[in-house]
């Protein structure tokens, strides 16, 4: 149970792993260079020359990652859709904050990741450099008072990189690399990261990706022809129709071993090469040599042809195989019975499998940005709210190929919401149902924009507007009976980041008297005036482990009231507790109970008491 109020130290993780590994290379719970050396031998690169990537500002990046968060996600019932039911999430906040709120709710469970983070093309904004300290100034102000916006946008660190910035790659690098190396944190082995890119990055980015993923990890660079009309821009060399989607897995192997990546449908094309000359009651079908091929090992023995020709060859399988594949007709003599045989294979299996996935995805197969505009502007009354979205078919495409049944999806750029998008839809093509986590920052929208002149003022705004008309549409669908997949109603949980609920104590500010005597008076009540109990709850539960997706419900044991969490078997208690509901919370068999400290009213004696009770009945017990 985590009671500092922080999110997952990485530094801390990275040391435990590599101490679980080589526990030779820690002398006195420090990393021991030589001795890790020694154990490595030749296997370590101790020269100052080799191939990496280095920019300015790259130390301060790793700086950012190491630095926990006190950030919470506060829950926003009003705006969500089907809060009870739905296990989709959507996050308004700052994207690396909200990456470090999630590690120890998510870590290891998420199944593929799917981003298209600004290509760095000279008019994009981001935040840069992450604020990776703060003032003691600063931090009296955010334990005094919740921010007033409900999310943290890091004043003055969101804004364009131009070109003309000395700094503009590194600029671009120093954002990228905390937010991929936290993403592969959440990934679970087999979990795949898909990187929507241009040629502004993409040799930056692929050697990152390298550095994150590892080179060995890489499974492909897709290209994807994003146009379907050529441009004819007579002022450049090369007109650009392309873009490209670097695929990393966590672990290759492993995603091998448990086999959990998958075909893609056949295209139009594809299928129109099946057809069916003898009427095979299977349907259509195609077929491929039974001969074995040059290079290949195969079975040697006699096959006849209908028309009595004898083949003495290398076949591709056994001999009995083959008897039992021409008693079932799967097996085909061309040439009127007089060819070589060839094994069939039927549409019907190819369509339930799909094709292997290749590196050159067309605009046909997997749809433009003219389609992806085209989607947006169908459910914003044929407004263009946000430019260039992406189609929900390319989506659909990386998550059939990546995920299956209830895995979970995650995108930390949602721009207009295209993932979750696509999410919803495959779940009603295949009555699956995958699970989204999609995040956006609250960008200011210009006021020359449409989305601004339809009454939006943020991006996110704009995610969340498209996620409730897809949800409403379909859920209209169901109840006039349009929807023939018996599916549930659809929808997601809404949270925003914010500063902590609670006051959290700093003890690198304590200079001198003062400043301890001003901390203590502060914490006379460590919960913030403004905070509501379920926010308080849930911050405790989110910074325990527990899914956004969890149920939540309060509980009564005798006069007391708790917030249960199911998923954890975890209580949390905000108001009061005694002996007597003490008692019967251990008769209910939780796995933790965790109290605010001024429940108690500074009564260590009975503090002490009821957690006595905990102990012996075997259940964790905290304050904070």
């Amino acid at each position: 149970m985590s009671m500092d109020g922080k999110s997952l130290n990485v530094t801390e993780d990275l040391i435990s792993k590599l101490k679980e590994i080589i526990p030779g290379a820690f002398t006195e719970d420090k990393i021991n260079i030589e001795q890790l050396k020694q154990i490595l031998g030749e296997n370590i690169n101790i020269d100052s020359e080799r191939y990496q990537l280095n920019w300015a500002g790259k130390t301060e990046a790793y700086k950012v990652l190491q630095l926990p968060t006190t950030a919470t996600l506060n829950p926003v019932k009003t705006e969500s859709i089907n809060w009870d039911t739905t296990t989709n999430i959507f996050i308004e906040g700052e994207n690396l904050e909200a990456l470090k709120a999630l590690q120890k709710s998510y870590y290891g469970k998420v199944k593929a990741i799917c981003i298209d983070p600004p290509y760095n093309t000279g008019s994009d904004s981001f935040i840069y450099p992450d604020k990776y300290s703060e003032t003691k100034e600063e931090y009296y102000k955010k334990i005094g008072e919740k921010d007033e916006d409900g999310f943290m946008m890091k004043e003055g660190f969101f804004r364009p990189n131009k070109k003309e910035n000395g700094q503009f790659h590194s600029n671009w690098l120093s954002m990228m690399l905390p937010r991929l190396f936290l993403a592969k944190n959440l990934l679970s082995d087999d979990g795949v990261i898909f990187v929507n890119i241009d040629d502004n990055e993409l040799a930056n980015l692929k050697i990152l990706m390298d550095e994150i993923f590892g080179e060995e990890n890489k499974e492909a660079i897709v290209t994807w022809r994003r146009r379907h009309n050529q441009p004819n821009d007579k002022s450049k060399m090369i007109s650009k129709v392309a873009e490209y989607i670097l695929v990393y897995a966590k672990n290759s192997e492993k995603l091998k071993e448990k086999n959990t990546f998958y075909g893609i449908p056949l295209s139009e094309t594809r299928q129109g090469s099946y057809t069916n000359s003898d009427n095979d009651p299977l349907g259509p079908w195609d077929s491929k040599p039974w001969k074995a091929g040059s290079g290949q090992t195969g079975s040697k023995y006699k096959i006849n042809t209908p028309t009595g020709k004898i083949l003495d060859e290398e076949w591709m399988g056994a001999e009995s195989t083959y008897k039992q594949l021409l008693s079932e007709g799967k097996i085909y003599f061309p040439n009127g019975g007089d060819g070589w045989p060839r094994k069939k294979f039927y549409l019907s299996e190819r369509m339930e499998e799909g094709q292997c996935a290749h590196n050159f995805w067309n605009h046909s197969e997997f749809g433009s940005n003219q389609e992806g505009s085209a989607e947006l502007a169908e459910i914003f009354n044929g407004k263009n709210v946000f430019d260039n979205p992406k189609p929900t078919k390319l989506i659909k495409a990386l998550l059939k190929i990546s995920t299956s049944k209830d895995d979970i999806v995650l995108d930390f750029f949602g721009g207009s919401g295209s993932t979750a998008h696509a999410v919803y839809e495959l779940n009603e093509e295949e009555g699956t149902n995958r699970q989204f986590i999609v995040i956006q920052l609250p960008e200011k929208i210009n006021e020359s924009d449409e989305a601004y002149k339809l009454g939006y003022r943020t991006i996110s705004e704009v995610t969340r507007a498209r996620l409730k008309k897809i949800a409403a549409k379909k859920n209209d669908e169901l109840k006039s009976g349009l929807n023939f997949n018996n599916r549930s109603p659809i929808g997601f949980r809404f949270f925003k980041i914010s500063n902590s609920n609670f006051k959290i104590w700093r003890s690198d500010y304590l200079q001198n008297e003062e400043d301890i005597i001003k901390q203590l008076q502060i914490f006379n009540n460590v919960q913030k005036e403004n905070s509501t109990e379920e926010e308080m709850a849930w911050e405790i539960a989110i910074k325990n482990g527990v899914k956004l997706s969890s149920m939540h419900s309060v509980l009564e044991f005798g006069n007391d009231k708790f917030h249960y969490f199911p998923e954890r078997k975890l209580l949390i208690g905000i108001q009061s507790i005694t002996r007597d509901s003490a008692k019967e919370i251990i008769n209910s068999n939780p796995s933790a109970l965790i109290c605010l400290d001024t429940i108690f009213q500074k009564n260590d004696k009975e503090k002490t008491n009821i957690q006595l009770l905990f102990e012996d009945a075997g259940v964790i017990f905290h304050t904070i």
